[in-house]
């Protein structure tokens, strides 16, 4: 055997090696969760710090994204026994955009558990909440508020991309959204079942940001023109009746039911936590109710999914 093949062994064998030992040696990583919390300035994010901080998760604040490395090495050496870590990053730090993404490829190669929150709310609300509370945006220098809160959005583009889960903060009060990340951290310290919520709504409104795949069923016979229909929704028996009476729906559940069994599965293998079906129709009172409850009934079925259901717009 010749020097070239030999050095050439020695190196491959060499690179395999420190692969080998930056995985599983040198970095002695724990089991901890790491949350970061990002997103919109204004759409709840030390709201959301807090209710981790309440939940046993060590938490700070406008964390820089540099110096994260070196903070979770130090957490390792002084063996911290906190249930699970949140940092809020966001841009109040300038380099924040351009650096995020090595920091956090590089903390996930080594092991590290981090789950992107990604945050938002629509400007209207922001607008309404910076009155309120006389805050500055930290992008206002020399610029009204509403173009800050465009440039933000902007700049938080490719993150609100990567996020493992958005939440839309529009339409929340303190104690539901308090609720909220409070589940989240309790199953974000124990192995949970992928979570599922089909969620109804009508285009009227707008569809849910949230939502990760969105059918539309306005194509189905709409019980509003029907009159001993018109004042009931798709919670009601006769609403549900109606409309697996028609041979229209029945189609259409076997095909959209078939094609969720195929592609959720996918999702929970990607590493998925989250799932959120949009079902819309109309004004989101009567078909898209009535084919959501359907669809997570059928989803229920399979154990590994927890499955909730809700009406976004049923009562308007």
């Amino acid at each position: 055997m010749n020097v070239q093949v030999i050095t050439c062994l020695i190196t491959q064998h060499s690179v395999q090696l420190c692969d080998y030992l930056n995985a599983h040696i040198f970095c002695n990583v724990p089991n901890y969760k790491i949350i970061i919390i990002t997103g919109q300035s204004g759409s709840g994010k030390s709201t959301a710090l807090a209710a981790f901080e309440d939940a046993g998760f060590y938490c700070v604040d406008n964390m820089p994204v540099a110096l994260l490395t070196k903070f979770l090495e130090l957490l390792v050496k002084n063996d911290s026994d906190r249930l699970g870590l949140a940092f809020v990053m966001d841009l109040r730090e300038k380099g924040f955009p351009e650096q995020y993404s090595s920091v956090f490829n590089s903390l996930q190669k080594k092991g590290w558990l981090l789950t992107i929150l990604f945050l938002e709310t629509d400007e209207n609300i922001l607008l309404r909440r910076y009155s309120q509370t006389r805050r500055h945006h930290p992008l206002s220098h020399k610029k009204t508020l509403l173009e800050s809160i465009r440039i933000e959005v902007a700049q938080l583009k490719k993150l609100r991309i990567a996020a493992d889960r958005i939440i839309d903060t529009s339409n929340y009060n303190v104690h539901e959204f308090t609720a909220l990340i409070t589940e989240i951290a309790r199953s974000a310290t124990l192995p949970v079942a992928m979570k599922i919520n089909v969620t109804s709504f009508g285009f009227k409104n707008g569809p849910p940001r949230e939502a990760d795949l969105i059918i539309d069923v306005r194509f189905l016979p709409n019980p509003y023109f029907v009159p001993d229909l018109k004042y009931l929704d798709g919670e009601s028996e006769a609403i549900q009746k109606y409309l697996m009476g028609k041979s229209e729906t029945l189609i259409f559940l076997k095909k959209y039911l078939d094609l969720l069994d195929y592609l959720i599965p996918l999702y929970k293998n990607e590493g998925k936590s989250y799932l959120t079906l949009g079902i819309g129709c109309t004004g989101g009172r009567h078909r898209s109710v009535a084919i959501a409850i359907a669809v997570s009934d059928h989803i229920e079925m399979n154990q590994n999914y927890l499955v909730t259901v809700s009406h976004r717009d049923i009562n308007r």
